[in-house]
């Protein structure tokens, strides 16, 4: 097991997720598990573009990240590669619906091990992210 995968129904249309997605300045808003900060050093939301930045835990330890905008398909899907441990591929859907709109977020782990041995972390702390988002979209 090596693929993570939530869904939501976000009470807002894609156009609102995907600006919450894509504006730097709201994206270090809400990305984390509940209780984490963000300090964004780079962050070129574009096709090829990079994002570094450190992730602040509750607890103040920082987490550095690295990672490359692959996909980036407006108002429909933003695609992430972490390229730094640990090594993932992020693909966050977006779809209108009567709601809202439905988002799919796929987190696919290169070591399977890894995403195995981190499975009791990582499906509350997607959940939480998600958390965050909603609430950073919400009016």
């Amino acid at each position: 097991m090596n693929t993570f995968t939530n869904t939501r129904t976000l009470p807002a249309t894609p156009e609102a997720v995907f600006a919450a997605l894509t504006t730097p300045d709201r994206l270090a808003r809400w990305w984390g598990p509940a209780g984490f900060s963000n300090r964004f050093e780079v962050c070129e939301v574009q096709p090829g573009g990079r994002w570094v930045f450190d992730m602040i835990g509750p607890d103040g330890t920082v987490y550095a990240n690295e990672s490359v905008f692959q996909h980036i398909e407006p108002n429909r899907q933003v695609v992430v590669r972490h390229t730094c441990a640990p090594l993932f591929t992020l693909s966050i859907t977006l779809e209108p619906v009567a709601e809202g709109t439905l988002l799919q977020w796929q987190q696919v782990f290169d070591d399977a091990a890894f995403a195995r041995a981190a499975a009791h972390i990582l499906v509350p702390a997607n959940e939480q992210n998600l958390d965050r988002l909603q609430a950073e979209i919400q009016p």
